[in-house]
């Protein structure tokens, strides 16, 4: 099974330029997990932070026990190997074929024989569509192909921990929608705790089972997906459906005066863009039939169930239909009454996140809620 990845306070900076502050939530172990946002909100930071790429200014990231911040680097060098990462590009080595990038890590980290290391580096390569591609170099075959083999690679040692960025980048929908498949199957097959940073609406929708969202240098919201399909958030709503109706502007934020421009375009019959409101929850995406029974699924929707009494009425009464529709008793029961989490809410202010205790005995239900 994966392992729990906690984050606490955390602050990151470029110099003068704030990229986002106070970043608290909680990866629980085994679940997928995805974190959205517009571009340039620091998605790509964040991932590149838990593996210690990136070193935060303040906060802490404990992963299987161990705070990555104050660590030795032979600390950090052990807890790496329990992770897999896709990089947005890929990360190959441009002077090595296929083959060979995807068994590095083996090479590397482990004493398999070549004959042991082949059969697994094929079976990633068929995992990922890419047999009778091993001998290309990555200069030689699309960009999309890159991102595959990169992910083969990241699943190379069965790490607890997978860490994609942009699993849609270089994509075409319908190859984005196998790799979503895959991800979830080996979700299936290993338990392994997975965080997704995309902006893909359709992914965001279908795939995890938590969905966190950076917005004005701060999380806005993380919490299980039934919750955050119901927000009535503005800047949560608007991204979920790709419209220009909300806080969200082409350099991000929007003043009072572009929003009331915008919406009165929208009154007078202008498209806004994006999808129409979708209201509900969407189902979402299963394990391959042939493949384990995916754990992830009632761990999320006990807590779910935990938490329904402190929601909205409209997204108490769609996540009972949704818990319907998959055969769980969603029905609030007394001895949660006291069950523990976070409520915040957020008050559009680019610099400060209230937080509020809200519920409590939840250990991963630290939802965010914005006011923004």
């Amino acid at each position: 099974m994966g392992v729990e990845v906690a984050v606490q306070g955390l602050t990151k900076s470029f110099g003068s330029q704030r990229i986002w502050q106070d970043v608290s939530l909680t990866l629980p172990a085994g679940e997928v997990s995805a974190l959205l946002g517009p571009s340039g909100t620091g998605k790509s930071v964040f991932l590149k932070s838990l593996i210690g790429l990136l070193r935060p200014e303040q906060g802490s990231i404990v992963i299987d026990g161990t705070d990555i911040l104050q660590c030795s680097s032979k600390e950090l060098y052990e807890i790496r190997k329990l992770f897999g990462v896709l990089f947005q590009d890929g990360a190959l080595f441009g002077s090595m074929n296929l083959y060979d990038n995807i068994a590095f890590p083996l090479r590397e980290h482990t004493k398999k024989s070549e004959s042991d290391i082949r059969k697994i580096v094929m079976e990633k390569l068929d995992l990922t569509g890419l047999v009778g591609a091993e001998d290309k170099l990555p200069g030689e075959i699309s960009g999309g192909m890159r991102k595959r083999a990169g992910l083969a690679r990241a699943l190379v040692l069965d790490p607890e921990i997978i860490l994609v960025d942009e699993p849609d980048s270089g994509l075409d929908p319908v190859r984005t929608t196998y790799i979503s498949q895959t991800l979830i199957d080996i979700n299936a097959q290993s338990d392994a705790t997975i965080l997704i940073v995309s902006h893909n609406i359709n992914l965001a929708r279908t795939v995890p089972d938590n969905i966190g969202m950076l917005f004005r240098r701060q999380l806005v919201m993380f919490g299980p997906r039934e919750v955050l399909l119901t927000s009535d958030e503005p800047v949560v709503k608007q991204f979920l459906n790709g419209t220009m109706i909300g806080p969200i502007g082409m350099s991000e934020e929007k003043d009072e005066a572009q929003m009331a421009h915008e919406q009165a375009l929208v009154d007078a019959g202008h498209h806004a863009g994006g999808v129409e409101d979708v209201e509900g929850i969407v189902p979402q995406m299963k394990a391959t039939p042939g493949n384990p029974e995916r754990q992830a699924v009632g761990r999320r929707q006990e807590r779910v169930r935990q938490i329904m009494h402190t929601l909205p009425a409209n997204a108490q009464a769609a996540i009972q239909d949704s818990l319907n529709e998959a055969g769980v008793d969603g029905q609030y029961d007394p001895q949660y009454a006291d069950a523990s989490g976070y409520v915040g809410e957020w008050d559009g202010n680019s610099q400060d996140t209230q937080v509020i205790p809200a519920y409590e005995g939840d250990p991963y239900g630290n939802t965010t809620h914005g006011q923004g």
